[in-house]
């Protein structure tokens, strides 16, 4: 008889191309792919958003519709499907919960009631899909409480009895925590899951745990951050609960899409490249030294980009304390992004200061982002933590050197330069510190300016860098198979 291939549902709160936030999208949207070229038959499950690209929103064919019962409510699911390069992707539809004009939080109090029932749905739709996985793939809060409904629910029912299910955590810092009372009359969990080995936490319920508890496995986006996650310092509260469960946690190193990210076919950049000559780099350094009105005439300095979240993980603050001793040197700073406000009022004062210089951009636009990539020298990464990071690898694609902190998967991706061999892919720095940041920095400039030499042999080694997903896929289908 022939085997059959392995079975995955993926479950998630975003994936591109459709909905995006942050980096889980990105996860979502490109490890299915990778998986399925592998011979894995998988599929993935997210909520149907009003605010969806518009692209793929009327696509959307209805497949089946069917009622969810949350606590006294019966709430109407309908599952619709498309099929993205190769990969069926079910879209889970309640417009009471996901037609608003906000992904997550957006003001409203009833996030575990819509991620409540989104966890539900996932279960509840197997049976009107007809598919029924060897491995339930959950990613962060939203589904975390999927793991939980399966084991303390659905465990004795046949069709549900030999799923295996792995919880992976994108940023533990984020964790769904809710009223208990709330949470145990909507998904019913008894009192007995309602203790600190399980769903309790201070009082309340807390998602993501449930997934850390009742995943048969659990995966985090990199080997340094799954060691970094059981200490104290980064473990959010819930080191302890991974620390119990170490023998079931692993790091796998997310990748890059090289074929979305790719400087000899990338449209949105002034000038295509071929990754061997790097002829149109200088077009695109020009080009965007004009898009962001920095001075043109005549400069030689070294660009350095940022495309991040504006908050204090991404480590704006000792950003802000380097920025006078950044401008004594002969650099020019592109920023791309939006977060907090202080931020936002920090940089834009700095632009001020320093007209021609400092450039800012308060936004989220993915064909600008590539204009960054492809058109700085030097690409700064100086987070508090980064659980993987996708920047720094994305940055290598163009031949932009990465400056990163020690930290997570940053540290993982970059290995550091080395100057008596010459050898490493970026430079790096490890307290988290302004001082050492702008240290950090002045080595970068060095060889950039002083040793042009090493300089093009970084850029070279950065180019042949292989961060595609054939690799980590590989690393989740052994995985899958080990649950």
């Amino acid at each position: 008889m022939k085997n059959l291939p392995m079975k995955v549902l993926i479950a998630t709160s975003e994936a591109q191309p459709f909905i995006k936030t942050g980096g889980l999208a990105d996860v979502a949207g490109t490890l299915p792919i990778a998986l399925k070229k592998l011979g894995v038959d998988v599929r993935v499950i997210l909520p149907k958003y009003r605010i969806m690209n518009e692209q793929y929103y009327g696509k959307l064919k209805k497949l089946c519709n069917f009622n969810i019962k949350l606590g006294w409510r019966s709430q109407y699911c309908g599952i619709e499907v498309y099929e993205h390069k190769g990969v069926t992707f079910y879209f889970v539809d309640n417009e009471y919960y996901f037609a608003r004009g906000y992904v997550y939080g957006g003001g409203g109090n009833d996030e575990a009631e819509r991620f409540g029932f989104f966890s539900k749905a996932v279960l509840e739709a197997m049976p009107h899909i007809d598919f029924f996985p060897d491995v339930l793939h959950c990613n962060d809060w939203q589904t975390g409480m999927t793991a939980a409904l399966l084991k303390l629910q659905y465990k004795d029912k046949k069709e549900y009895s030999s799923i295996r299910t792995l919880f992976t955590i994108h940023n533990l810092r984020y964790q769904g925590v809710f009223e208990r009372g709330f949470a145990d009359e909507l998904l019913s969990l008894g009192k007995s899951a309602f203790d600190e080995k399980q769903l309790e936490y201070f009082g309340n319920v807390n998602f993501l745990k449930a997934g850390l508890v009742y995943a048969d496995a659990i995966s985090t986006v990199s080997p340094t951050y799954a060691k970094e996650i059981q200490t104290s310092e980064h473990g959010e509260t819930l080191e302890n609960v991974l620390r119990a469960r170490s023998n079931v946690l692993h790091g796998i190193l997310n990748g890059i899409d090289h074929d979305e990210y790719d400087p000899r076919t990338d449209k949105a950049i002034a000038a295509r490249y071929p990754l061997k000559t790097m002829r149109g780099k200088a077009v695109c350094r020009s080009a965007l030294r004009q898009e962001l009105n920095l001075t043109q005439e005549g400069s030689d300095a070294a660009i350095i980009a940022m495309v991040t979240r504006l908050t204090e993980q991404k480590g704006m603050d000792i950003v802000e304390y380097a920025i006078d001793e950044l401008m004594k040197r002969n650099v020019q700073l592109a920023i791309l992004g939006s977060g907090e406000a202080r931020y936002c009022d920090v940089f834009a004062r700095a632009v001020s200061k320093y007209p021609g210089r400092i450039a800012l951009r308060f936004e989220y636009n993915e064909s600008l982002a590539h204009r960054f990539y492809a058109g700085a020298d030097m690409f700064l990464m100086p987070s508090a933590f980064e659980p993987c990071g996708l920047s720094q690898m994305l940055a290598l694609r163009y031949g932009t050197i990465p400056i990163v902190r020690e930290t997570g998967g940053l540290i993982d991706s970059i290995p550091p330069y080395n100057k008596i061999t010459g050898e490493g892919l970026g430079f790096t720095f490890a307290r988290y510190d302004s001082d050492d940041l702008v240290g950090a920095v002045d080595r970068a400039l060095d060889v950039y300016f002083n040793n042009t030499k090493q300089w093009k042999t970084m850029i070279a080694r950065a180019l042949e860098t292989d961060y595609g997903w054939e690799s980590s896929a590989r690393k989740y289908i052994e995985l899958y198979n080990n649950i």
